[in-house]
């Protein structure tokens, strides 16, 4: 289907924008630093996009029973396909449907995003191999970066739509890898465990489900595995990055620095797995202005 045969998009509010803009900010998120520095529309169309994400995820993380959780994300599929066919209800939405032409967003990579949060709401993974887990990657973080690149590069002929998908792809893998070694508590209590059957085998831990692995110390040669692998994915993000005009590349290269900061972090104190590791505000805010301010 071509963006000609979708229905006219609709125009959203000061109302809507500004709901979707507090999201964003009360979440605290690193992104905000990269997404506010955009010009006015890839802002506003970055700031729904974290929005939209940032409500699906809500519902796979929430205290309902599974099968509220399903019924929930199948109404928010339902809402992607009113972006693109009918009247979107929410402001987050609205928001999305008027940049949806402008951006080219993808009605697939929305979808994908709902589809990863459906494996959250069933109960999450368990020590699945590394080929499953980078296809959970491809969902839940690669599918926000195909969207995202497509209001980055906007513009930007060096941003073509393989060099966006080489980003988001592998710059998704490296931040999703990075949440995993800094949620394995919160997982863990969840009966979750994302760390990778294959790595925890080869660190020789023998345990397969959340507690039984928390409490192996071999499970930190799995940790170091996982985290070389994020390294090498900032590396090369960091290289593609390089080729894109400035102001593409600076939301991206934000987030990178702010992330690969904290799997710094995360090595130094030994990847915990019983507490959440968080780099400090003044950290934080440096790491992003540094970053910021890098290939200008």
């Amino acid at each position: 289907m071509t963006a000609a045969t979708f229905d006219p998009a609709p125009a959203h509010s000061h109302w809507d924008i500004g709901e979707v803009r507090q999201v964003v900010r009360a979440a605290g998120t690193s992104f905000f630093w990269g997404m506010r520095l955009l010009p006015r529309e890839r802002r506003e169309a970055a700031y729904a996009v974290y929005a939209f994400c940032r409500a699906v995820d809500d519902v796979a993380d929430g205290n309902e029973t599974q099968t509220r959780k399903l019924d929930r994300l199948d109404s928010w599929r339902a809402e992607v396909n009113r972006i693109y066919r009918g009247r979107p209800q929410t402001a987050t939405t609205r928001v999305l449907a008027s940049y949806r032409d402008r951006f080219s967003l993808p009605r697939e990579e929305f979808h994908a995003v709902i589809d990863g949060m459906a494996v959250d709401a069933r109960g999450g993974l368990v020590a699945p191999t590394f080929a499953e887990l980078r296809d959970y990657c491809r969902q839940v973080a690669g599918a926000v970066g195909m969207l995202t690149m497509q209001i980055f590069g906007d513009g930007d002929p060096q941003a073509t739509a393989y060099r966006k998908h080489e980003i988001a792809v592998a710059l998704g893998e490296a931040l999703q890898f990075t949440n995993i070694l800094r949620d394995q508590a919160g997982d863990g209590a969840e009966g979750r465990l994302y760390l990778p059957s294959d790595l925890l085998a080869d660190a020789g831990v023998d345990a397969r489900d959340a507690a039984g692995v928390l409490a192996d110390p071999n499970r930190i040669g799995a940790c170091r595995a996982l985290a070389e692998q994020a390294r090498r994915r900032y590396a090369e993000v960091r290289t593609q990055l390089a080729e894109l005009h400035p102001a593409s590349a600076r939301p991206c290269r934000i987030m990178l620095e702010v992330y690969a900061r904290l799997l710094t972090q995360l090595e130094a104190e030994g990847f915990p797995g019983d507490r959440r590791v968080r780099l400090s505000k003044p950290v934080k805010t440096w790491t992003a202005l540094r970053a910021a301010l890098d290939g200008r």
